[in-house]
């Protein structure tokens, strides 16, 4: 079957080749109503598709952009990649949408790959190990924004979450209850994710403010798969903790899970609170208490910062380095 040209639309239209053009690049200022609908129904009428490499090549963009997540499974991601691709969408991008596991390995195979697609930007949630590309990607001045986490000594722009108040909204809560041991779970720290680390760094400084002891006991950090059994142990104490707040979305799953298999009852046995304000939480029962991060404002300022870059050719002469502020949702389970 053969290939149907801008040139056999123009002729089918009886206008010229620049008019198609401008029409397909969505340029209507001086165009009739008319003319727009002959257009229209010479396209649908041939079945004509753009050639979208070729108009990328004449363009030198291909209305692109890469988002490389850490963790498809957490809620946060959902949200934010879905706010995202609503901004991505009115402005005529398009989306990649990679997922790297917090693996740096898999992270530098996705930032290659996206960057030989030529892709016209990145939103990275960093994993931190891959310095190398980071640098590079500043050095050719290719537009790049950081989400939820930032890297040391890299200066990329970056949005994320006052951590740090999140856990201390968490903890100021527990003690107005009553609550004096309070224990916390994050999902691993190894390869230093910051809003992990500065999670713990919160809470830390939260239990100092409220005049309590800092057990160091009472903090854990594991893989989803071993959150159960870290509970235990934080559990089998001796004088163990009364109240747990969840580092994210992941590990209140799995202490939600511990709980029923277990007969625990919240709060009566175990008070908890989750950071990430998950769908579920206002009607599990008991309706869990969690901090909120306004994830959709996130995402929203993550793709507009990027496309700006696009747009305006802009480097990191001025560092885009903002927080949001958490909300406490206070539900039933403290």
């Amino acid at each position: 079957m053969k290939t149907v040209t801008i040139s056999d639309v123009a002729t089918h239209a009886k206008v010229s080749k620049s008019t198609v053009s401008q029409y397909l690049n969505k340029r209507y200022d001086y165009m009739g109503e008319k003319t727009k609908q002959r257009i229209e129904l010479a396209i649908e009428e041939l079945g004509y598709q753009p050639n979208i490499v070729a108009r990328s090549l004449k363009q030198k963009s291909t209305k692109t952009i890469g988002v490389i997540v850490a963790n498809i499974l957490h809620n946060f991601t959902t949200e934010v990649t879905r706010a995202i691709e609503d901004v991505c969408i009115s402005s005529d991008y398009h989306t990649i949408i990679c997922n790297a596991d917090d693996d740096p390995e898999k992270e530098k195979h996705y930032i290659e790959m996206l960057r030989a697609k030529q892709v016209d930007g990145l939103i990275i949630f960093p994993t931190g190990d891959n310095r190398g590309l980071y640098e590079k990607m500043l050095k050719d001045r290719y537009p790049v924004i950081f989400l939820d986490r930032k890297v040391e000594d890299i200066p990329i722009s970056s949005i994320l979450l006052d951590n740090e108040m999140a856990s201390g909204l968490a903890v100021e809560h527990f003690v107005q209850k009553g609550y004096s041991r309070i224990g916390m779970i994050t999902t691993s720290i190894i390869n230093h994710i910051t809003p992990r680390l500065e999670r713990i760094q919160g809470y830390e400084k939260a239990i100092h403010k409220e005049g309590l002891p800092f057990v160091e006991e009472y903090v854990k950090s594991a893989e989803p798969t071993n959150i159960q059994r870290v509970l235990e142990e934080l559990l089998d104490l001796e004088e163990p903790p009364e109240a747990i707040l969840a580092g994210n979305d992941l590990v209140l799953i799995e202490i939600l899970k511990y709980a029923k298999q277990n007969g625990m009852k919240i709060p009566e046995d175990l008070a908890v609170i989750g950071i990430d304000d998950v769908s579920f939480a206002s009607f599990y029962t008991p309706a869990i208490t969690t901090v909120a991060q306004p994830t959709f404002e996130i995402g929203k300022m993550g793709a507009e910062a990027l496309l700006d870059k696009i747009r305006n050719n802009k480097v990191e002469d001025e560092l885009l380095n903002y927080r949001f502020d958490p909300h406490l949702m206070v539900r039933d389970s403290v």
